[in-house]
């Protein structure tokens, strides 16, 4: 049996240290937003203006929860770095292209593996999953007696949000002409990326948060 908990043993600082961390990365997400939109909006790159409406819309509903659902600091600051992420892949341009397109490493010479783009999915799908425990852990209080349950269904819940992302990126396709999304074999790597990082951010709850009593 292990202890289903999202916080850390000293709960008191613990709370004070989160409270200045929110109003941190609450400034920071709002720079990122007014600095990428500008650029956006000045590039008429109307595929990332929607992706900058999609990051308000969480950010909102977040901050709508804050009191009522425990994020863990480390779900915060993974969104938060996601958003940098995200963002910079779509702003940032290295010489023709942009960042979402950099191979970083060269693993494949069938498929453009490892892309900068996988990187984001991965990082942001295992803060996804940081997220997923966040809300199991304020809906369940108490102990979980199968572990292994545990894990699947907080995998396959931060692996539903990849899924939940590629219908984004569809819709995005079809609302831009000219979106850089990609096709099958782009939604499938994406999806990979995905459950490498679903499984990562297990891996750092059952390190950091799952305990024996």
């Amino acid at each position: 049996m292990i202890t289903l908990t999202n916080q850390p043993p000293s709960e008191k600082g613990i709370r004070r240290l989160f409270s200045r961390l929110e109003r941190f990365l609450l400034f920071i997400n709002a720079a990122l937003i007014l600095g990428f939109g500008f650029i956006f909006l000045q590039r008429a790159n109307y595929e990332f203006i929607i992706y900058v409406g999609v990051i308000v819309f969480f950010m909102c509903l977040i901050g709508a929860t804050i009191r009522s659902i425990a994020y863990t600091p480390a779900t915060l600051v993974g969104l938060t770095i996601w958003s940098a992420m995200h963002l910079a892949g779509g702003g940032v341009t290295i010489g023709e292209g942009r960042l979402y397109d950099v191979i970083l490493i060269p693993m494949s010479e069938t498929y453009p593996i490892l892309r900068y783009d996988q990187l984001v999915h991965i990082w942001g799908f295992g803060a996804s999953t940081l997220l997923m425990y966040s809300l199991l852990a304020s809906s369940l209080n108490g102990a979980i007696k199968n572990p292994k349950a545990l894990w699947l269904v907080i995998v396959m819940a931060g692996l539903g949000v990849g899924a939940f992302n590629e219908i984004v990126e569809f819709g995005v396709a079809l609302a831009v002409a000219e979106s850089g999304v990609g096709g099958y074999i782009n939604t499938s790597l994406d999806l990979c990326a995905d459950l490498i990082g679903a499984i990562l951010g297990m891996v750092y709850i059952q390190i950091r948060y799952l305990r024996k009593p």
